[in-house]
């Protein structure tokens, strides 16, 4: 049941960016591109959460997911800021 939740949630992050992305090519927002960039790496978390838990339990992945996840809400935190600043 739990693998079905990490594969949900990661659906769900590539559909969010492949809409942000739609959307961005279509307004040409800048908000909208940083957004789906942090949904990209969301959505590699994500899986990267369903490798570490169901695919290789005996390796640790806590780290890679740690950083990818950190990585991700940065890059929306930084197009946040630039987006402020202009």
């Amino acid at each position: 049941m739990a693998a079905a939740v990490y594969l949900l949630c990661a659906v769900t992050s590539m559909v969010c960016a492949a809409l942000l992305i739609r959307a961005y090519l279509q307004n040409r927002a800048r908000l909208l591109f940083w957004s789906s960039v942090c949904f990209i790496g969301l959505a590699l978390n994500n899986v990267l959460l369903f490798v570490d838990l169901v695919v290789v339990p005996q390796i640790d992945l806590r780290m890679v997911r740690n950083v990818t996840g950190v990585v991700a809400v940065s890059i929306m935190l930084f197009g946040l800021i630039w987006d402020l600043e202009r």
